[in-house]
């Protein structure tokens, strides 16, 4: 009887851990939602950037991505944005879609400009950056690799042009002595 007593007792404190755990993970993780104006923006691509992913600036979240769409005139992928209303951005402000980390999920960054005039709600920002995917680097990395290879064999250097070809030469061997 004290057994199952003591094993409660402890069981009890492990799921109390836990849900302090992550009440704790919750609130650090900035999880909410942010309630602004909307802006759009176009890139190439958007490789992994989802709904509801994170617009920052700085590292500090100041928005949320509200949704994501083709424009059938152009193929672009269209990024709409939702700005905390306090964060007023210039209008020659820089979106790129950024990586968290290496295995990570994609976020928004602004790199706000110098211009005196700023977005208005609705608007579009101009300028924007799309990273390129984890392959593409990846066969980057590969390929300047290789070069390097090359060029510590001594293969930098493009291989001499073939000779022109000589005419017809005939061989004549000089008359032998008579003796």
């Amino acid at each position: 009887m004290r057994r199952n007593v003591i094993e409660t007792v402890l069981g009890a404190v492990v799921l109390l851990v836990a849900g302090f755990f992550l009440a704790f993970a919750y609130k650090s993780a900035d999880l909410r939602k942010v309630e602004g104006y909307a802006l759009t923006a176009r890139f190439n691509s958007i490789g992994g950037l989802q709904n509801g992913a994170d617009v920052r600036i700085s590292g500090v979240k100041v928005g949320s991505v509200a949704g994501l769409s083709l424009d059938p005139a152009t193929y672009l992928a269209e990024v709409h944005l939702s700005i905390d209303h306090s964060i007023k951005l210039p209008r020659d402000t820089i979106a790129l879609v950024a990586s968290e980390s290496l295995l990570g999920g994609k976020y928004l960054s602004l790199e706000p400009g110098g211009d005196v005039d700023m977005l208005k709600p609705g608007a579009r920002i101009e300028y924007t950056q799309s990273t390129p995917g984890f392959e593409q680097l990846l066969g980057q990395v590969i390929f300047s690799l290789q070069n390097v290879g090359k060029q510590q064999n001594g293969q930098d250097t493009p291989p001499a042009p073939a000779p022109a070809p000589a005419a017809a030469a005939t061989h004549t061997s000089p008359a032998a002595p008579k003796m």
